[in-house]
């Protein structure tokens, strides 16, 4: 009996590591960073000076400021943490979230970006605006882990091709990472999946066919 409790023990203990990796190296401003370079890379005809330049436009304003805004705000006790656990505490991060990517939106436009872009940014923007009306009016606190990692992934394949179904393991890591840490329920997760892939995906393909 003794030596199975501790192996019991170690086995959570592992889980909730593996977890612990999966909710930070998985999280929504990797995605948001990473997204945005791999489908500017590819629509400029992997011309490195134009994909870098409309990757930092919205890696930078739908990753980098927001997190650093959020990150600031955990360190000075506005919430609970980079990942913001607590439902009611989320609403000025996402609103904040979405002033910083429209600013990034804005500038895609004037500067005359691929319509890849232009369609990639509208679609986080019509993420986040849903997942601010369900977590405002509906009071349920849906994944924004499973949100940006479903609809990143849904564009990514769509982008780069079938061979990216590869990335639908670390989607399914990441959204059992956030029930596994208590962070959320699976409905929750399921939830986020589903938003990030009809609502992402369906303003994505919709915009671009509108522009081509």
């Amino acid at each position: 009996m003794s030596s199975t409790v501790p192996s019991v023990s170690g086995n959570r203990s592992r889980r909730r590591v593996f977890a612990r990796v999966g909710t930070e190296v998985l999280a929504p401003w990797v995605w948001a960073l990473g997204l945005p370079l791999v489908v500017a890379w590819q629509v400029t005809g992997h011309r490195a000076g134009a994909a870098l330049l409309w990757r930092l436009v919205v890696g930078v304003t739908g990753s980098l400021i927001p997190m650093a805004v959020i990150v600031r705000g955990a360190r000075r006790g506005k919430w609970d943490g980079h990942h913001v656990a607590n439902r009611a505490g989320r609403l000025v991060p996402l609103a904040f979230c979405f002033a910083s990517l429209a600013a990034g939106f804005v500038i895609l436009i004037a500067g005359g970006a691929p319509h890849e872009m232009v369609a990639l940014t509208a679609a986080e923007l019509a993420c986040l605006v849903v997942a601010l009306g369900i977590t405002s009016a509906l009071k349920f606190k849906i994944s924004i882990h499973a949100v940006v990692a479903a609809g990143a992934t849904v564009m990514l394949i769509w982008v780069c091709g079938p061979w990216l179904l590869l990335l639908v393991p670390f989607l399914a890591w990441v959204g059992w990472s956030r029930v596994e840490l208590a962070a959320h329920t699976a409905a929750q997760v399921v939830s986020g999946a589903l938003l990030g892939a009809v609502v992402g995906g369906a303003v994505y393909f919709g915009l671009l066919a509108a522009l081509s």
